[in-house]
């Protein structure tokens, strides 16, 4: 993807290989390494509004995860290459490749989901995990299952291919604009910067990432509820400190269910905050998103 808009001026910009392919990254600032991921269906421009602050206290690297925006779309059948121990090692193997062993990670959506799958499996590698947003994703179709909530995007990715890839197909921008607009709490593009919007587009518009995102979506449906599902069964835990940050209009039962789903599963001594938002923490509350952020990576949460 070329002619894409700069939104982190004076940020570095790599291309990683790593064991499967190529990640792209932007890095700025000093300090302990710190790494962003997005969520669908974004790019790492989401995080645009709060990168630069967070870089002044920490080395920041943001990342598109496989299959998203510039980094590598591999094809896949059943989810297979996009399940989340699978994205994990490229975050392992990214940060390895810019010297680090052991990180912070900050995760929004499918980003918190390779997040914890990578301090379960992982757990020697994470410093401290922030989740934006999420519930477990056994949780998210144990209550689709039973229709405590609607399955939304969740079933339809999630179909066989290539039903979902076909349809998206027909107009992607209008397909990622309507998710855009549903998830904030204006329900309006007009919460996003343009140029991250060019960003979410061209990344969407490309017939192997519409085939990446279901792809993702098939595996957390069957590859990473197996995964969870596993580890509940043998009663792993992860090790580090968790922060659960939330919005309040966008998961049913806001920051208090979100808390107790984390605190009951794998995260025990997890802690919570929320900010004034829908799903788009970054864009939508910049600032009150940083300031949580902050006082959780400094350990005073």
């Amino acid at each position: 993807m070329k002619d894409l808009p700069d939104l982190f001026p004076g940020f570095e910009t790599r291309r990683i290989e790593v064991t499967m392919g190529h990640v792209f990254a932007r890095l700025a600032g000093t300090g302990a390494p710190l790494v962003l991921l997005h969520g669908f269906p974004q790019t790492h421009a989401c995080w645009h509004r709060v990168a630069p602050f967070l870089a002044k206290t920490h080395r920041v690297i943001l990342l598109d995860m496989r299959g998203y925006g510039q980094s590598f779309a591999p094809s896949s059948r059943n989810g297979e290459a996009y399940a989340k121990h699978a994205l994990a090692i490229d975050v392992i193997e990214a940060m390895e490749r810019l010297g680090y062993s052991r990180f912070a990670l900050v995760g929004h959506d499918r980003g918190a989901r390779i997040g914890y799958r990578l301090a379960l499996d992982h757990p020697q590698r994470i410093e401290c995990l922030a989740l934006l947003d999420i519930l477990p994703t056994f949780q998210v179709w144990r209550d689709i299952d039973a229709g405590h909530q609607p399955a939304r995007h969740w079933e339809f990715l999630a179909r066989p291919e290539p039903e979902p890839e076909t349809e998206i197909a027909r107009d992607p921008t209008s397909y990622v604009n309507g998710l855009l607009t549903a998830w904030n709490r204006q329900r309006s593009l007009a919460v996003f910067d343009p140029g991250a919007l060019i960003h979410y587009h061209a990344s969407a518009s490309e017939p192997a990432r519409i085939h990446a995102f279901c792809e993702d979506y098939r595996a957390g449906a069957s590859l990473d509820v197996e995964a969870d599902k596993a580890d509940l069964e043998s009663g792993r835990k992860i090790d580090c400190p968790v922060l659960v940050l939330t919005g309040q209009f966008y998961l049913a039962g806001g920051e208090a269910a979100a808390l107790a789903a984390w605190r009951d599963s794998f995260a025990p001594q997890a802690t919570s905050a929320s900010v004034t938002s829908g799903h788009f923490l970054a864009e939508e509350a910049p600032d009150a998103t940083v300031a949580a952020l902050t006082r959780f990576l400094s350990g005073a949460d």
